[in-house]
């Protein structure tokens, strides 16, 4: 590249500088938006999984037994018995009005039928309408129930004058061993904060590419900003670009820092590798979204393309709904979202702590999104050049 050229780049730049303070609205969805996120995620599932869920009892049996059950499930970190009810009816009335998340039915004799062997039977409701809570105080109110079973056997194989050895080799005879492997503390903040914060990056890469490049077309400065960058469409991409990448890389050096070196997160492979994995990503995004604004050259419909694309990628990178569990043909879409590789390489490096060279295929496929604008840019240089917004 000649001194021509180098100099056609630095007033691309300068001019785009210049756009990038004079909107506030850049502002907005490159520093403040990210930022929000960040911390906004991160606070609200600070404790990693909820805990003190409310659930109710009703407790039919009203015997130190049953009271020494309702105290142990209390004692739950996730769950808190904040009522006791009468009978099923109200505790059932009390989750539909959501003053509860389930309810734990203790019938009447429950302790006499224990102590005879009868075999007992003690019921948990949970509301799965809100699948998390739910899932997790059915967890609760299980073990609880095992844990009781098991101490009622326990018990009667004491009577009989069996010893501890004897009672645990029936009560439990074979031993589980588990072994929860990357996150052992099965932090659900450490699970979503991981891809959602390069997520929300990413969606905002998209809608600032797309923005930047379709306001040029709404406001006919489009052939200025290609005379500042002697007529290439090369120049004026990259010159235009460039800014935003320093800006965004930072906001992803910033969630890198945050994440791994301030909340102490999971990163097995240190942090340099996360940081190339966050700059490929942020170079895959922006070359996601010069195609978007290739393809559909308004501002509308860009910006649409650009939300739809951003939404969509949470859902089909693996990490709402695993990808090997979807069919076959969406496991094979999902490779057309930036962050799909990215989440791979996440795993990879950060929970697993493989060397890069293990992850090749996603770097790969994020240079391919990066390769994105030679495909369109004649497409895209027709526009800026000829195409007429229409209001």
């Amino acid at each position: 590249m000649n001194a021509t050229k180098y100099k056609a780049l630095w007033n691309v730049m300068k001019r785009e500088g210049k756009r990038l303070v004079s909107r506030p609205l850049y502002l907005f969805c490159m520093v403040v938006a990210p930022l929000f996120c960040y911390v906004f995620f991160t606070t609200l599932m600070d404790s990693g999984l909820p805990q003190n869920m409310p659930v109710g009892v009703v407790d039919e049996d009203m015997t130190t037994t049953s009271r020494q059950l309702v105290r142990n499930l209390d004692a739950f970190e996730q769950t808190a018995v904040v009522a006791h009810y009468p009978n099923v009816t109200e505790a059932r009335q009390a989750m539909q009005r959501g003053d509860i998340y389930g309810f734990y039915y203790i019938p009447e004799g429950t302790t006499s039928k224990a102590q005879a062997q009868r075999q007992p039977k003690v019921s948990f409701y949970t509301n799965n309408t809100l699948l998390i809570a739910g899932s997790l105080l059915y967890k609760d109110m299980k073990m609880m129930s095992e844990l009781a079973s098991g101490a009622a056997a326990r018990s009667v194989l004491y009577a009989k004058g069996a010893t501890e050895d004897q009672a645990m080799g029936f009560l439990q005879p074979i031993v589980i061993d588990t072994h929860p492997l990357n996150n052992p503390w099965i932090n659900y903040s450490v699970y979503l904060n991981n891809t959602f914060a390069p997520g929300v990056l990413m969606l905002l890469i998209f809608m600032v590419t797309v923005f930047s490049i379709g306001v040029e077309i709404k406001d006919r400065t489009a052939r200025q900003w290609l005379r500042t960058g002697n007529n290439s469409i090369w120049i004026s991409l990259a010159g235009k670009l460039l800014p935003h990448t320093v800006v965004f890389f930072l906001m992803g050096i910033l969630y890198n820092v945050y994440l791994y070196g301030f909340l102490h997160f999971p990163c097995n492979s240190g942090i340099l590798p996360m940081l190339f994995a966050t700059l490929c990503l942020v170079l895959a995004s922006q070359g996601m979204g010069v195609l978007m604004i290739g393809v559909l050259p308004t501002l509308r419909l860009g910006l649409s393309f650009a939300s739809l694309w951003g939404v969509l990628s949470f859902s089909m990178c693996g990490l709402s709904f695993p990808a090997m569990g979807m069919h076959p043909t969406l496991q094979a879409l999902a490779n057309l979202f930036p962050l799909r590789h990215y989440f791979l390489i996440y795993v990879d490096q950060a929970l697993n702590g493989y060397p890069m060279i293990y992850s090749w295929t996603n770097y790969v496929a994020l240079l391919l999104f990066m390769m994105l604008p030679f495909f369109i840019a004649h497409r895209l240089k027709a526009a800026l050049i000829y195409y007429k917004y229409v209001p």
